[in-house]
Protein backbone atom coordinates (compact mmCIF):
# COMPACT_ATOMS: atom_id res chain seq x y z
CA UNK A 1 0.00 0.00 0.00
CA UNK A 2 2.76 2.69 0.90
CA UNK A 3 5.56 0.99 -1.01
CA UNK A 4 8.39 3.89 -1.53
CA UNK A 5 7.24 5.73 1.46
CA UNK A 6 10.62 6.09 3.54
CA UNK A 7 9.86 6.21 7.28
CA UNK A 8 13.08 6.80 9.74
CA UNK A 9 12.65 6.16 13.63
CA UNK A 10 14.93 8.24 15.68
CA UNK A 11 15.68 5.57 18.81
CA UNK A 12 15.68 2.16 19.27
CA UNK A 13 13.78 1.73 22.10
CA UNK A 14 10.06 -0.35 22.83
CA UNK A 15 8.30 2.70 21.12
CA UNK A 16 10.52 2.73 18.08
CA UNK A 17 10.84 -0.65 17.21
CA UNK A 18 6.92 -1.30 17.78
CA UNK A 19 6.43 1.50 15.26
CA UNK A 20 8.95 0.26 12.96
CA UNK A 21 7.53 -3.21 12.79
CA UNK A 22 4.02 -2.19 12.25
CA UNK A 23 4.76 0.37 9.31
CA UNK A 24 7.16 -2.01 7.70
CA UNK A 25 4.29 -4.22 7.42
CA UNK A 26 2.47 -1.76 5.75
CA UNK A 27 4.90 -1.22 3.16
CA UNK A 28 7.31 1.39 4.43
CA UNK A 29 10.81 1.72 3.90
CA UNK A 30 11.88 1.58 7.58
CA UNK A 31 15.23 2.70 8.97
CA UNK A 32 15.75 2.78 12.84
CA UNK A 33 18.49 5.21 13.45
CA UNK A 34 19.97 4.44 17.21
CA UNK A 35 22.98 6.39 19.04
CA UNK A 36 24.30 3.70 21.39
CA UNK A 37 25.12 -0.04 20.31
CA UNK A 38 21.89 -2.10 20.89
CA UNK A 39 18.18 -1.84 20.98
CA UNK A 40 15.75 -1.26 23.76
CA UNK A 41 16.23 2.54 25.07
CA UNK A 42 15.32 2.42 28.94
CA UNK A 43 15.48 -1.43 28.46
CA UNK A 44 18.99 -1.78 28.94
CA UNK A 45 21.68 -4.32 30.50
CA UNK A 46 24.75 -4.35 32.59
CA UNK A 47 27.58 -6.44 32.42
CA UNK A 48 29.67 -7.32 35.49
CA UNK A 49 32.05 -9.86 33.81
CA UNK A 50 30.33 -12.90 32.18
CA UNK A 51 27.14 -11.52 33.95
CA UNK A 52 24.39 -9.63 32.07
CA UNK A 53 21.51 -8.20 34.25
CA UNK A 54 18.52 -5.89 33.31
CA UNK A 55 19.08 -2.43 34.17
CA UNK A 56 15.66 -1.18 33.26
CA UNK A 57 12.55 -2.40 33.18
CA UNK A 58 12.28 -5.89 35.01
CA UNK A 59 8.68 -6.69 35.59
CA UNK A 60 6.70 -8.16 31.85
CA UNK A 61 2.70 -7.37 32.10
CA UNK A 62 -0.02 -7.05 29.45
CA UNK A 63 1.38 -10.05 27.39
CA UNK A 64 -1.29 -9.29 24.99
CA UNK A 65 -0.14 -5.91 24.00
CA UNK A 66 3.12 -7.80 22.83
CA UNK A 67 0.72 -11.32 21.67
CA UNK A 68 -0.40 -8.92 18.87
CA UNK A 69 2.11 -7.06 17.59
CA UNK A 70 3.88 -10.64 16.59
CA UNK A 71 0.63 -11.93 15.94
CA UNK A 72 0.17 -8.45 12.82
CA UNK A 73 3.56 -9.61 11.53
CA UNK A 74 2.52 -13.47 11.23
CA UNK A 75 4.95 -14.49 13.56
CA UNK A 76 4.52 -15.65 17.41
CA UNK A 77 5.55 -14.30 20.67
CA UNK A 78 6.74 -17.40 22.07
CA UNK A 79 8.83 -18.50 19.35
CA UNK A 80 10.91 -15.58 19.82
CA UNK A 81 11.34 -15.42 23.60
CA UNK A 82 10.51 -18.04 26.39
CA UNK A 83 7.87 -17.07 28.71
CA UNK A 84 6.91 -18.69 32.29
CA UNK A 85 4.12 -17.01 34.44
CA UNK A 86 4.90 -15.83 38.24
CA UNK A 87 3.03 -17.56 40.77
CA UNK A 88 4.37 -14.98 43.62
CA UNK A 89 4.31 -11.11 42.32
CA UNK A 90 6.62 -9.56 44.91
CA UNK A 91 7.36 -10.04 48.63
CA UNK A 92 7.58 -7.28 50.61
CA UNK A 93 9.22 -6.19 54.00
CA UNK A 94 9.14 -3.89 56.58
CA UNK A 95 11.38 -5.59 59.23
CA UNK A 96 12.97 -8.79 59.99
CA UNK A 97 9.81 -10.22 61.56
CA UNK A 98 7.25 -10.39 58.63
CA UNK A 99 7.05 -9.87 54.91
CA UNK A 100 4.01 -10.13 52.60
CA UNK A 101 3.54 -11.87 49.43
CA UNK A 102 1.28 -10.66 46.87
CA UNK A 103 0.06 -13.11 44.59
CA UNK A 104 -1.33 -13.66 41.03
CA UNK A 105 -4.22 -15.46 43.06
CA UNK A 106 -6.00 -13.01 44.11
CA UNK A 107 -7.93 -15.45 47.20
CA UNK A 108 -4.11 -16.23 48.06
CA UNK A 109 -3.08 -12.55 48.56
CA UNK A 110 -6.13 -12.00 50.11
CA UNK A 111 -5.47 -14.72 53.02
CA UNK A 112 -2.00 -13.29 53.18
CA UNK A 113 -3.24 -9.84 54.29
CA UNK A 114 -5.50 -10.85 56.85
CA UNK A 115 -3.16 -13.26 58.45
CA UNK A 116 -0.45 -10.47 58.85
CA UNK A 117 -2.91 -7.58 58.77
CA UNK A 118 -6.62 -8.79 59.89
CA UNK A 119 -9.59 -9.20 58.45
CA UNK A 120 -10.85 -6.09 57.92
CA UNK A 121 -7.84 -5.32 55.54
CA UNK A 122 -8.30 -8.84 54.34
CA UNK A 123 -12.08 -8.18 53.22
CA UNK A 124 -10.50 -4.27 52.16
CA UNK A 125 -8.09 -6.19 49.65
CA UNK A 126 -10.99 -7.91 48.03
CA UNK A 127 -13.12 -4.60 47.45
CA UNK A 128 -9.55 -2.60 46.02
CA UNK A 129 -9.38 -4.96 43.78
CA UNK A 130 -12.80 -4.88 42.37
CA UNK A 131 -12.28 -1.78 41.81
CA UNK A 132 -9.07 -1.31 40.55
CA UNK A 133 -10.15 -3.61 37.96
CA UNK A 134 -13.24 -1.76 36.71
CA UNK A 135 -10.99 1.41 36.61
CA UNK A 136 -8.83 -0.47 34.29
CA UNK A 137 -11.58 -1.59 31.64
CA UNK A 138 -13.19 2.36 32.11
CA UNK A 139 -9.94 3.27 31.11
CA UNK A 140 -8.85 0.54 28.70
CA UNK A 141 -10.70 1.52 25.48
CA UNK A 142 -11.31 4.94 26.04
CA UNK A 143 -7.75 6.10 26.99
CA UNK A 144 -4.96 3.39 26.87
CA UNK A 145 -5.96 2.50 23.53
CA UNK A 146 -7.54 5.85 22.21
CA UNK A 147 -5.48 7.65 19.89
CA UNK A 148 -5.60 11.36 21.45
CA UNK A 149 -8.37 10.60 24.45
CA UNK A 150 -9.45 14.07 26.38
CA UNK A 151 -11.80 14.30 29.13
CA UNK A 152 -14.58 15.46 26.89
CA UNK A 153 -13.83 12.10 24.63
CA UNK A 154 -13.84 10.03 27.68
CA UNK A 155 -17.21 11.49 28.93
CA UNK A 156 -18.73 11.41 25.68
CA UNK A 157 -17.19 7.28 24.63
CA UNK A 158 -18.74 6.89 28.15
CA UNK A 159 -22.56 7.55 27.59
CA UNK A 160 -25.10 8.17 30.24
CA UNK A 161 -24.80 4.52 31.39
CA UNK A 162 -20.90 4.88 31.72
CA UNK A 163 -20.76 8.31 33.17
CA UNK A 164 -21.51 6.68 36.46
CA UNK A 165 -18.29 4.20 36.38
CA UNK A 166 -16.02 7.33 35.40
CA UNK A 167 -17.08 9.08 38.16
CA UNK A 168 -16.34 5.60 40.40
CA UNK A 169 -12.74 5.40 39.21
CA UNK A 170 -11.96 8.92 41.09
CA UNK A 171 -10.05 10.77 39.05
CA UNK A 172 -9.76 13.70 41.08
CA UNK A 173 -8.88 11.55 44.29
CA UNK A 174 -4.91 11.15 44.88
CA UNK A 175 -4.11 7.35 44.89
CA UNK A 176 -3.20 7.89 48.95
CA UNK A 177 -6.19 8.88 49.53
CA UNK A 178 -8.49 6.35 47.72
CA UNK A 179 -6.29 3.48 49.48
CA UNK A 180 -7.51 4.59 52.48
CA UNK A 181 -10.58 3.87 51.65
CA UNK A 182 -9.96 0.23 51.64
CA UNK A 183 -7.18 -0.34 54.42
CA UNK A 184 -6.52 0.68 57.64
CA UNK A 185 -3.06 -0.56 57.76
CA UNK A 186 -0.79 2.67 56.79
CA UNK A 187 1.75 -0.50 55.29
CA UNK A 188 -0.62 -1.55 52.90
CA UNK A 189 -1.56 2.29 51.68
CA UNK A 190 2.29 1.78 51.23
CA UNK A 191 2.47 -1.14 49.08
CA UNK A 192 -0.41 -0.25 46.79
CA UNK A 193 0.67 3.37 46.60
CA UNK A 194 3.55 2.44 45.41
CA UNK A 195 2.20 1.75 42.14
CA UNK A 196 2.29 5.51 41.10
CA UNK A 197 6.23 5.19 40.95
CA UNK A 198 5.73 2.47 38.11
CA UNK A 199 5.04 5.82 36.01
CA UNK A 200 7.50 7.65 38.22
CA UNK A 201 5.19 9.66 40.27
CA UNK A 202 4.04 10.32 43.87
CA UNK A 203 1.41 8.53 45.60
CA UNK A 204 0.34 11.46 47.52
CA UNK A 205 -0.09 13.63 44.00
CA UNK A 206 -0.99 10.99 41.43
CA UNK A 207 -4.23 10.22 40.77
CA UNK A 208 -6.42 7.39 42.21
CA UNK A 209 -6.83 5.70 38.52
CA UNK A 210 -3.05 4.68 38.95
CA UNK A 211 -4.73 0.93 40.78
CA UNK A 212 -5.20 0.28 37.54
CA UNK A 213 -2.13 -1.10 37.65
CA UNK A 214 -2.62 -3.38 40.49
CA UNK A 215 -5.25 -5.02 38.18
CA UNK A 216 -2.23 -5.69 35.70
CA UNK A 217 -0.12 -7.58 37.79
CA UNK A 218 -3.07 -9.34 38.86
CA UNK A 219 -3.49 -10.69 35.04
CA UNK A 220 -0.40 -11.56 34.96
CA UNK A 221 3.35 -10.67 35.12
CA UNK A 222 5.70 -13.20 33.01
CA UNK A 223 9.32 -14.00 33.04
CA UNK A 224 11.54 -13.76 30.00
CA UNK A 225 14.05 -15.96 30.08
CA UNK A 226 17.65 -14.43 30.05
CA UNK A 227 16.12 -11.25 31.09
CA UNK A 228 13.70 -8.21 29.46
CA UNK A 229 16.25 -7.33 26.98
CA UNK A 230 15.62 -10.65 25.01
CA UNK A 231 12.31 -8.84 24.73
CA UNK A 232 14.13 -5.88 22.51
CA UNK A 233 16.07 -8.05 20.54
CA UNK A 234 13.17 -10.12 19.80
CA UNK A 235 11.08 -6.99 18.14
CA UNK A 236 14.75 -6.02 16.97
CA UNK A 237 14.39 -9.44 14.72
CA UNK A 238 10.62 -9.38 13.92
CA UNK A 239 11.76 -6.21 12.32
CA UNK A 240 14.56 -7.25 10.32
CA UNK A 241 12.31 -10.12 8.98
CA UNK A 242 10.16 -7.41 7.77
CA UNK A 243 13.04 -5.56 6.06
CA UNK A 244 14.19 -2.82 8.75
CA UNK A 245 17.09 -1.46 8.73
CA UNK A 246 19.02 -0.73 12.00
CA UNK A 247 22.20 1.76 12.17
CA UNK A 248 24.05 1.71 15.36
CA UNK A 249 26.02 4.79 15.78
CA UNK A 250 23.67 6.91 14.53
CA UNK A 251 23.90 10.53 16.17
CA UNK A 252 20.39 12.53 15.04
CA UNK A 253 21.41 15.96 15.47
CA UNK A 254 18.69 17.72 13.46
CA UNK A 255 15.37 16.67 12.07
CA UNK A 256 15.04 18.76 8.62
CA UNK A 257 12.02 20.36 7.20
CA UNK A 258 11.24 21.18 3.80
CA UNK A 259 8.44 22.44 2.30
CA UNK A 260 6.78 22.62 6.07
CA UNK A 261 7.27 19.48 6.88
CA UNK A 262 9.52 16.81 8.05
CA UNK A 263 12.19 15.75 5.43
CA UNK A 264 14.43 13.65 7.08
CA UNK A 265 17.40 13.86 9.50
CA UNK A 266 20.97 14.78 9.51
CA UNK A 267 23.26 12.92 11.44
CA UNK A 268 26.32 14.27 13.81
CA UNK A 269 28.85 12.87 11.16
CA UNK A 270 26.72 15.35 8.90
CA UNK A 271 25.12 12.67 6.73
CA UNK A 272 21.57 13.41 6.20
CA UNK A 273 18.56 10.67 5.25
CA UNK A 274 16.04 11.73 3.16
CA UNK A 275 12.25 10.41 4.39
CA UNK A 276 8.63 11.27 4.42
CA UNK A 277 7.83 10.29 8.00
CA UNK A 278 10.22 10.92 11.35
CA UNK A 279 8.87 9.13 14.04
CA UNK A 280 11.24 10.50 17.48
CA UNK A 281 11.46 7.66 20.55
CA UNK A 282 13.36 9.90 22.37
CA UNK A 283 11.85 12.25 25.60
CA UNK A 284 9.49 14.67 23.79
CA UNK A 285 11.52 17.21 26.06
CA UNK A 286 14.39 16.53 23.72
CA UNK A 287 11.87 18.15 20.81
CA UNK A 288 10.88 21.26 22.79
CA UNK A 289 14.15 21.96 24.40
CA UNK A 290 15.33 22.23 20.61
CA UNK A 291 18.26 19.14 20.67
CA UNK A 292 16.80 17.69 17.63
CA UNK A 293 16.77 21.29 15.51
CA UNK A 294 15.06 24.88 15.49
CA UNK A 295 12.46 23.40 13.42
CA UNK A 296 11.05 20.74 14.91
CA UNK A 297 10.97 22.80 18.41
CA UNK A 298 7.70 24.01 17.97
CA UNK A 299 6.36 21.26 16.95
CA UNK A 300 4.75 20.01 20.31
CA UNK A 301 2.86 22.39 22.22
CA UNK A 302 2.13 21.03 25.95
CA UNK A 303 3.90 22.52 28.81
CA UNK A 304 6.89 20.51 30.32
CA UNK A 305 5.06 19.69 33.52
CA UNK A 306 7.17 18.27 36.71
CA UNK A 307 9.81 15.41 35.67
CA UNK A 308 8.95 11.92 36.55
CA UNK A 309 11.34 9.95 39.10
CA UNK A 310 14.56 9.38 38.12
CA UNK A 311 17.18 6.91 39.98
CA UNK A 312 20.06 5.33 41.80
CA UNK A 313 21.19 1.83 40.75
CA UNK A 314 23.68 -0.77 41.95
CA UNK A 315 24.00 -3.66 39.67
CA UNK A 316 25.78 -6.27 41.41
CA UNK A 317 26.96 -9.96 42.25
CA UNK A 318 27.09 -10.56 45.85
CA UNK A 319 25.61 -13.71 47.98
CA UNK A 320 22.38 -13.59 49.69
CA UNK A 321 21.62 -14.53 53.01
CA UNK A 322 19.01 -13.98 55.45
CA UNK A 323 15.75 -12.79 54.09
CA UNK A 324 14.17 -14.95 51.57
CA UNK A 325 14.59 -13.53 48.37
CA UNK A 326 12.33 -13.86 45.67
CA UNK A 327 12.40 -12.81 41.88
CA UNK A 328 10.73 -9.38 42.90
CA UNK A 329 11.29 -7.67 46.17
CA UNK A 330 10.49 -4.43 47.87
CA UNK A 331 11.71 -2.80 51.55
CA UNK A 332 9.63 0.15 52.52
CA UNK A 333 10.87 2.77 54.45
CA UNK A 334 9.31 4.25 57.63
CA UNK A 335 7.95 7.34 56.62
CA UNK A 336 6.77 7.24 52.96
CA UNK A 337 5.27 10.75 53.17
CA UNK A 338 8.64 12.06 54.20
CA UNK A 339 10.52 10.39 50.95
CA UNK A 340 8.22 12.06 48.62
CA UNK A 341 8.84 14.75 49.86
CA UNK A 342 12.44 15.12 50.03
CA UNK A 343 12.49 13.46 46.14
CA UNK A 344 9.52 15.81 44.54
CA UNK A 345 9.93 19.13 47.03
CA UNK A 346 13.62 19.63 48.02
CA UNK A 347 15.12 17.74 45.07
CA UNK A 348 17.11 15.28 46.91
CA UNK A 349 18.04 11.58 47.95
CA UNK A 350 15.44 10.18 50.68
CA UNK A 351 17.42 10.22 53.83
CA UNK A 352 15.50 6.84 54.13
CA UNK A 353 14.48 4.98 50.74
CA UNK A 354 12.64 2.51 49.97
CA UNK A 355 14.39 0.07 48.24
CA UNK A 356 12.69 -2.31 45.30
CA UNK A 357 15.38 -5.70 45.19
CA UNK A 358 15.34 -8.08 41.71
CA UNK A 359 16.84 -11.06 42.30
CA UNK A 360 17.79 -12.32 38.77
CA UNK A 361 18.40 -15.91 39.41
CA UNK A 362 15.20 -16.53 41.59
CA UNK A 363 12.91 -17.97 38.92
CA UNK A 364 11.24 -20.56 41.27
CA UNK A 365 13.64 -23.19 41.29
CA UNK A 366 16.78 -21.62 42.30
CA UNK A 367 18.74 -22.91 45.00
CA UNK A 368 21.62 -20.59 46.22
CA UNK A 369 25.05 -21.62 45.88
CA UNK A 370 27.20 -18.92 45.65
CA UNK A 371 26.70 -14.75 44.36
CA UNK A 372 23.60 -14.32 42.12
CA UNK A 373 22.83 -11.32 40.30
CA UNK A 374 21.17 -8.75 42.25
CA UNK A 375 19.52 -5.13 41.01
CA UNK A 376 18.83 -2.80 43.64
CA UNK A 377 16.89 0.78 43.16
CA UNK A 378 16.03 3.86 44.69
CA UNK A 379 14.04 6.56 43.37
CA UNK A 380 15.60 9.17 43.11
CA UNK A 381 15.24 13.50 42.00
CA UNK A 382 15.88 13.89 37.88
CA UNK A 383 18.50 16.66 38.64
CA UNK A 384 21.18 14.90 36.86
CA UNK A 385 21.49 17.92 34.74
CA UNK A 386 22.40 20.19 37.31
CA UNK A 387 23.18 18.86 40.48
CA UNK A 388 26.50 16.26 40.48
CA UNK A 389 25.79 13.36 42.88
CA UNK A 390 29.11 13.42 44.09
CA UNK A 391 31.01 9.88 46.02
CA UNK A 392 29.88 11.57 49.57
CA UNK A 393 26.25 11.67 48.38
CA UNK A 394 25.84 8.23 46.68
CA UNK A 395 28.03 7.15 49.90
CA UNK A 396 25.55 8.08 52.36
CA UNK A 397 22.46 6.73 50.28
CA UNK A 398 24.27 3.45 49.50
CA UNK A 399 24.48 3.41 53.83
CA UNK A 400 20.90 3.73 54.22
CA UNK A 401 19.91 1.11 51.21
CA UNK A 402 21.86 -1.39 53.33
CA UNK A 403 20.51 -0.93 56.67
CA UNK A 404 17.18 -1.06 55.37
CA UNK A 405 17.78 -4.12 53.56
CA UNK A 406 19.98 -5.75 57.29
CA UNK A 407 17.30 -4.36 58.81
CA UNK A 408 14.72 -6.60 57.26
CA UNK A 409 16.77 -9.83 57.56
CA UNK A 410 18.97 -9.40 54.07
CA UNK A 411 22.99 -9.78 54.32
CA UNK A 412 24.59 -9.10 51.04
CA UNK A 413 28.02 -10.05 50.75
CA UNK A 414 28.95 -8.10 47.54
CA UNK A 415 31.98 -9.31 45.68
CA UNK A 416 34.80 -6.91 45.39
CA UNK A 417 34.77 -4.12 42.10
CA UNK A 418 31.71 -6.39 41.07
CA UNK A 419 28.94 -3.52 41.34
CA UNK A 420 27.90 -0.87 39.02
CA UNK A 421 26.62 2.36 40.34
CA UNK A 422 24.39 4.15 37.99
CA UNK A 423 22.89 7.84 39.36
CA UNK A 424 21.22 10.52 37.84
CA UNK A 425 23.53 11.57 36.36
CA UNK A 426 24.44 8.74 33.74
CA UNK A 427 20.90 8.77 33.42
CA UNK A 428 20.50 12.31 32.38
CA UNK A 429 23.40 11.62 29.59
CA UNK A 430 21.93 8.38 28.24
CA UNK A 431 18.28 10.26 27.82
CA UNK A 432 19.12 14.07 26.99
CA UNK A 433 16.94 16.87 27.90
CA UNK A 434 15.40 14.42 31.38
CA UNK A 435 17.87 15.18 33.84
CA UNK A 436 17.80 11.43 34.26
CA UNK A 437 13.79 11.20 34.67
CA UNK A 438 12.81 7.71 32.97
CA UNK A 439 8.98 8.22 32.26
CA UNK A 440 8.22 11.26 31.22
CA UNK A 441 6.11 13.62 32.94
CA UNK A 442 5.31 12.86 35.98
CA UNK A 443 1.27 11.91 36.33
CA UNK A 444 0.42 14.58 39.29
CA UNK A 445 -3.17 15.82 38.89
CA UNK A 446 -6.17 14.74 37.36
CA UNK A 447 -5.09 16.35 34.06
CA UNK A 448 -1.48 15.16 33.61
CA UNK A 449 -2.48 12.43 31.81
CA UNK A 450 -3.77 14.20 28.85
CA UNK A 451 -1.09 16.56 28.64
CA UNK A 452 1.35 14.07 27.21
CA UNK A 453 1.66 14.10 23.69
CA UNK A 454 -0.69 11.66 21.41
CA UNK A 455 1.23 10.67 18.46
CA UNK A 456 0.60 13.37 15.65
CA UNK A 457 3.03 16.83 15.99
CA UNK A 458 1.90 20.15 14.81
CA UNK A 459 4.62 19.37 12.21
CA UNK A 460 3.82 17.71 9.32
CA UNK A 461 5.66 14.36 8.84
CA UNK A 462 6.82 14.42 12.27
CA UNK A 463 5.63 12.04 14.95
CA UNK A 464 6.53 10.85 18.68
CA UNK A 465 6.45 7.17 20.39
CA UNK A 466 7.84 6.42 23.82
CA UNK A 467 6.93 6.64 27.39
CA UNK A 468 7.10 10.33 27.52
CA UNK A 469 3.79 10.22 24.85
CA UNK A 470 0.91 8.67 25.31
CA UNK A 471 -0.35 6.58 26.61
CA UNK A 472 2.32 7.06 29.24
CA UNK A 473 5.71 5.50 30.55
CA UNK A 474 6.08 1.39 30.94
CA UNK A 475 6.93 -1.67 28.60
CA UNK A 476 3.27 -1.87 27.16
CA UNK A 477 2.71 1.61 27.21
CA UNK A 478 5.36 2.65 25.10
CA UNK A 479 4.73 -0.29 22.53
CA UNK A 480 1.19 1.19 22.31
CA UNK A 481 2.46 4.34 21.73
CA UNK A 482 4.57 3.01 18.76
CA UNK A 483 1.37 1.36 17.67
CA UNK A 484 -0.64 4.41 17.94
CA UNK A 485 1.86 6.53 15.65
CA UNK A 486 2.44 3.66 13.16
CA UNK A 487 -1.37 3.73 12.82
CA UNK A 488 -1.62 7.51 12.17
CA UNK A 489 1.13 7.59 10.10
CA UNK A 490 -1.10 4.71 7.91
CA UNK A 491 -3.69 7.13 7.78
CA UNK A 492 -2.63 10.54 7.39
CA UNK A 493 -0.64 8.89 4.23
CA UNK A 494 -3.72 7.53 2.90
CA UNK A 495 -5.80 10.57 3.36
CA UNK A 496 -2.30 12.66 1.50
CA UNK A 497 -2.50 10.43 -1.51
CA UNK A 498 -6.63 10.79 -1.29
CA UNK A 499 -5.98 14.30 -2.12
CA UNK A 500 -2.43 14.70 -3.53
CA UNK A 501 -2.47 11.94 -6.13
CA UNK A 502 0.64 10.55 -7.58
CA UNK A 503 0.82 11.38 -11.68
CA UNK A 504 2.38 8.82 -13.27
CA UNK A 505 4.23 8.94 -16.54
CA UNK A 506 1.92 9.88 -19.38
CA UNK A 507 -0.69 11.59 -16.98
CA UNK A 508 -2.18 8.76 -15.39
CA UNK A 509 -3.19 9.47 -12.29
CA UNK A 510 -2.64 6.28 -9.17
CA UNK A 511 -5.83 7.73 -7.38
Amino acid sequence: MNSGSRAVIIGAGIGGLVAAIDLAIEGFDVTVLERSGKVGGKMGTVAIGADILDAGPTVFTMRWVFDSIFERAGASLESYVSLAPVDVLARHAWNERSYLDLYADMARSSDAIGDLFGAADARGYLQFCKRAQETYETLRDSYILSAKPTPLSLAAGAGLKGFGALWRISPFTTLWNALGEYFQDQRLRQLFGRYATYCGSSPFEAPATLMLISHVEREGVWLIDGGMHRLAEALMALAQRHSVTFRFGADVRQITVRGGRASGVTLASGEHIEADVVVTNGDVAALTQGLLGPEAKNSIKTSPGERSLSAVTWAMSAKASGFPLKRHNVFFSSDYRAEFDQIFSKRQLPAQPTVYVCAQDRDGTFEAQGSERIFALVNAPAIGDVHPFDELEIQSCAKSVFELLRKCGLELDVEPNRTVITTPNEFAQRFPATGGSLYGRASHGWAASFARPTAKTLLKGLYVAGGSAHPGAGVPMAAISGQLAAAQIVSDTRLTRRFHPTVMPGGTSTR
